[in-house]
C-alpha cells in the first residue's frame, strides 16, 4: 500500500507542474525558428532565389510569408498567443522544409536531413491540439472571458 501512497503523492506533484512541458516546446520551437527567420530576413532576396533554384513557386513572395511567418512565431510562441493559429503556417512552413530541402538527405541532422523538422512539426502538432498550456497569454484570455 505504500506504492500507492507514493504514486498518488507524485500524481499530485506531476499536477502542479503539467503546464511545464507545453511551455518548454513553446520556448524551444521559438528558439529554434528565431535564427532561421533573422537569417532570412537578413538577405530575403537570397533567400527568394535560392527558393526559386530547388522550385518553391513565387520564390520571393514564399521567401517573405515564411520569413514573416518564423518571425512572428517566435513572438507568438513565446507569449502562449494565439498558439493553435500560428502553429498551422508554422507546420505548413515545416512539410515544406521536409519536401524541398531536407528528405532527399535521409533522415539524420547531421546529414540535413527531415529529423529536426519533423521534431518540430511534431511538437506543432502537438500545441495545435493541446493548446499553449496555463503558462501562456492564450489561458489568461480565456479565464478573463
Amino acid at each position: 500500500m505504500k506504492i500507492i501512497s507514493t504514486y498518488t503523492r507524485l500524481q499530485a506533484l506531476l499536477k502542479k507542474i503539467e503546464f511545464l512541458p507545453l511551455l518548454l516546446i513553446r520556448f524551444i520551437l521559438a528558439y529554434g525558428f528565431y535564427n532561421p527567420a533573422k537569417m532570412k530576413w537578413n538577405d530575403i532576396n537570397a533567400i527568394g532565389e535560392w527558393f526559386g533554384s530547388i522550385g518553391v513557386p513565387a520564390p520571393y513572395l514564399n521567401a517573405y510569408l515564411a520569413a514573416s511567418t518564423e518571425a512572428l512565431g517566435v513572438l507568438l510562441l513565446i507569449l502562449g498567443l494565439g498558439t493553435r493559429l500560428i502553429s498551422i503556417p508554422l507546420m505548413v512552413t515545416m512539410v515544406v522544409a521536409i519536401v524541398t530541402v531536407h528528405l532527399e538527405n535521409g533522415f539524420e541532422a547531421g546529414q540535413n536531413g527531415f529529423e529536426i523538422p519533423l521534431y518540430y512539426l511534431i511538437m506543432l502538432f502537438t500545441l495545435f491540439v493541446f493548446g499553449p498550456g496555463k503558462a501562456s497569454l492564450d489561458e489568461w484570455i480565456e479565464k478573463r472571458n
